[in-house]
């Protein structure tokens, strides 16, 4: 996204969205101070300008059906907007920032170099955590058997062998996985793949 749709997503947040919970009387949460809040209102706008003023306006419903705090009269953490935000409109599939790290890393370049960056793309979505040595070592170990059918696969083509329709989908789920990685890789260098 750039610069001048990232600031209209952001205005259009403001507005659907922001703007709308504060008409409802929603106040900031308790526990949070006034420039807690405008910051995390801020980045509210920033992470979901990604979203059509369609999903905005279910958001804002959701949001609305969900207020936080005991009364329930405050505005809903940004955890919680978010995870709803990600349930009614996904946000583009281009890496989050730790995504982009560790794909920019050796660790992660070693992934896809070896063949297991699949498997240590799918541990980041799930767990979002960076993760340590050992745990990239078990990653990389859970991925042996997909790695050997990839190669085995590989040859077989080579050969003029006819794939299963079973093998064909295997090796092409792994492929676009892997050029996602790629993808993401290049985003964190400043490269357009």
């Amino acid at each position: 996204m750039d610069s001048e749709a990232q600031a209209d997503g952001e205005k259009r947040v403001r507005r659907a969205l922001i703007e709308t919970l504060d008409r409802r009387g929603l106040m900031k949460p308790g526990g949070m101070t006034t420039g807690q809040f405008e910051a995390m209102r801020d980045d509210l706008a920033r992470r979901l300008a990604y979203m059509s003023s369609e999903s905005l306006a279910a958001l804002e419903e959701v949001a609305a059906a969900h207020p936080g705090g005991k009364e329930r009269d405050r505005f809903p953490i940004a955890n919680d907007i978010l995870k709803w935000a990600a349930e009614i409109e996904a946000p583009r599939d281009d890496g989050s920032p730790l995504m982009r790290r560790v794909f920019s890393l050796p660790m992660g370049q070693d992934a896809i170099a070896e063949g297991w960056a699949p498997e240590l793309l799918a541990h980041l979505r799930k767990y979002h955590k960076f993760p340590s040595a050992f745990l990239a070592s078990q990653i990389r170990g859970g991925a042996g058997d997909a790695v050997r059918r990839m190669t085995v696969l590989e040859e077989r083509m080579a050969r003029g062998e006819t794939l299963s329709p079973e093998d064909v989908a295997f090796r092409q789920r792994r492929l676009t996985a892997t050029e996602k990685c790629r993808r993401i890789a290049a985003l964190a260098q400043g490269v357009d793949a």
